[in-house]
């Protein structure tokens, strides 16, 4: 009887370790596939068709100029700024003139110095 058991379990581990390595393999080859399309697959900035002449200094240096962006391409610059900030400050810009300093951001209804601090590294006159 005992040397049935030892077979029966010796034959369950050794199934139990052929699965696991199926899995592992598997799991293996399917990242390298999706290293592999990543890596053909051109970055989404270069995807983009020609930008304005006004988005030409963001393609450049990667910032934003608050004094000539929309409220949607602030809202996507700028970290922890949803749309209705960033419509805040184009109607800020609006109403009082462009800005002369980023600093002025901080007169915008809802701009905290917190979150202007965060998205200076962001942010071009």
């Amino acid at each position: 009887m005992k040397p049935g058991i030892n077979a029966l379990i010796f034959a369950t581990a050794f199934l139990c370790a052929g699965v696991s390595h199926t899995a592992f393999a598997a799991a293996a080859e399917a990242k390298t596939q999706v290293g592999q399309r990543a890596a053909q697959t051109p970055p989404p900035a270069a995807a983009k068709t020609a930008t304005p002449a006004a988005d030409a200094p963001t393609a450049e240096t990667g910032k934003v100029s608050i004094n000539s962006a929309s409220a949607e391409e602030l809202a996507h610059a700028m970290n922890g700024v949803g749309l209705k900030k960033a419509q805040a400050i184009v109607s800020y810009r609006e109403e009082y003139g462009p800005f002369k300093t980023l600093d002025d951001l901080r007169q915008v209804p809802g701009l905290g110095s917190a979150l202007v601090e965060r998205n200076l590294a962001h942010l071009m006159l």
